[in-house]
């Protein structure tokens, strides 16, 4: 969730046969998360992701097809770059690497937008499969992350409790869209966490 790196210059033609694209794609991609996560996909519109992205339409087709592939596409690359960063976390180490990594889920800071994997499931997942399964592949992830920082001498309750640390984190994503306070959410996150490991 590896996109080339290449020169942005999104009014020219599209790439041919043998000839290298004239934009960054995963820029492009980037700039695409931004309009679904802000706007939903439903709403968003191929123009307002050829003006977030730079693109011309026909640069837009010939690369990514249609709004539903690149909507994939850019979403599988937020699921990636969202799971190495909770390695990251996971293997900076520290005293409480499951605190750090339900943080990090939660980000009280992050403002009313939520994360954008979980407001497409929300969305879209009853109606397409593949948002389904890669939110599945997701979830499943973080539980592994969470899973192997408890470093259990029973790796399937570890995964059993891991999953409920997961599911109380980012199960305050909710009150983030409501706009609770990040403090708030916080102190919220300890006290869950403690209902799990008195």
């Amino acid at each position: 969730m590896s996109e080339g790196t290449l020169i942005i210059g999104g009014n020219k033609s599209p790439a041919g046969p043998g000839r290298p694209r004239s934009f960054d794609e995963a820029e492009a991609l980037e700039k695409a998360l931004c309009v679904f996560w802000h706007k939903g996909y439903e709403t968003a519109s191929v123009d307002d992701l050829t003006e977030a992205m730079g693109l011309s339409r026909s640069s837009f087709y010939g690369t990514f097809g249609n709004k539903q592939a690149l909507f994939h596409k850019a979403l599988s690359h937020y699921s990636r770059r969202g799971l190495k960063t909770l390695r990251d976390v996971a293997n900076a180490g520290g005293d409480d690497p499951v605190g750090a990594i339900m943080e990090a889920l939660a980000n009280p800071q992050g403002g009313r937008d939520g994360c954008m994997l979980i407001n497409c499931l929300t969305e879209l997942a009853p109606h397409d499969e593949e948002v389904a399964a890669l939110g599945r592949h997701h979830l499943e992830s973080i539980d592994e992350i969470i899973a192997r920082a408890l470093k259990p001498s029973d790796p399937g309750q570890a995964l059993v409790k891991a999953r409920a640390f997961a599911s109380l984190a980012i199960g305050t994503l909710a009150l983030r869209k409501a706009g609770v306070p990040a403090d708030q959410i916080s102190q919220t996150l300890k006290q869950a966490r403690s209902v799990i490991t008195p």
